[in-house]
């Protein structure tokens, strides 16, 4: 028998119906995408896939490269993941104030970690991570102005949510980080049926949400196309955190704070539309936020 390998199994998410989160009156369904459930845990399997096969498909890439990428967490554990399946070595640039099990999660596939400080931010770990390749210490990936990033979500997330929906998606809301899973599903969405409303996330001034970012000018990514999307909703980090505790307790949905953020704009969302289908991205699993005590039990 020819069995595949685990790579085989990214994407082909579940797609589930919240049950209690919505009161009893709505005339609206809520639907969230379970990303979590890719091997590596989160939505960033599929861009992560994506960038390495076709980077190898154009010879950008090849056996012995090292690569190098910033993150905050979830595109550097996905890519730990993928180039472990391939066989390249790994340097992941992150600051140091993300969490514990992200940081072990990128040690467990044999990933190289560099810390910056976390005034230096993800913008810090961009520009270091340019700095190597320039001197000539591997090759980058660059999630933030790399086309194969959304064209993951093109290809395979929009479709599967449109299938999954028989077509009956009236809205999309997903959190912003790199933009790529906004960027790809509003391309596929909009070619479908442009009546769909895409709305995306981003932390409210001064709040801190994992994974997600109020990028100044310089840095916003290159893939990131405002007319893709027609709303953006600024969210507060206690109102994320609350929903994220929320879908656990009354969901049994186990995520992370930007899931939070997202389902919460979901909901506020649906205050003011009726018999609308939601879609929301579950990014990933709350097992990597376990140290942070945002699941404690006086949260």
């Amino acid at each position: 028998m020819d069995f595949p390998t685990i790579d085989a199994y990214v994407g082909n998410t579940p797609l589930v119906r919240a049950q209690r989160l919505l009161p009893a009156s709505s005339t609206n369904t809520l639907l969230l995408k379970l990303e979590g459930n890719n091997p590596a845990g989160s939505v960033k399997d599929r861009p992560a896939l994506s960038m390495i096969e076709r980077a190898e498909a154009r010879a950008d890439i090849s056996p012995g490269d090292r690569l190098i990428e910033a993150t905050s967490g979830n595109t550097g554990i996905a890519l730990a993941m993928v180039a472990a399946i391939k066989g390249y070595p790994i340097t992941l640039i992150m600051p140091d104030n993300s969490t514990d099990e992200r940081k072990a999660s990128m040690a467990a596939y044999g990933a190289e970690l560099i810390l910056v400080s976390k005034e230096e931010g993800m913008e810090g770990a961009r520009d270091l991570a340019l700095r190597m390749q320039a001197e000539g210490k591997g090759k980058v990936l660059d999630q933030f102005a790399n086309s194969d990033n959304p064209e993951a979500h093109y290809r395979g997330t929009g479709p599967e949510i449109w299938q999954q929906t028989n077509g009956g998606i009236t809205h999309f809301v997903s959190s912003m980080g790199t933009t790529g899973t906004i960027m790809g599903c509003s391309r596929f969405f909009k070619e479908q049926n442009p009546a769909v409303q895409i709305v995306g996330l981003q932390p409210e001034e001064g709040s801190a949400i994992p994974g997600i970012r109020r990028w100044p000018k310089a840095y916003q990514p290159s893939i990131y196309d405002d007319q893709r999307v027609d709303k953006i909703v600024s969210m507060s980090q206690a109102r994320a955190e609350q929903t994220m505790r929320e879908l656990a307790r009354q969901e049994g949905i186990f995520c992370g704070v930007s899931s939070g953020g997202a389902v919460a704009a979901a909901l506020e969302l649906a205050e003011s539309v009726e018999n609308a289908v939601i879609v929301a991205i579950i990014c990933d699993r709350g097992d990597r936020y376990l140290s942070s005590g945002l699941f404690s039990p006086s949260s």
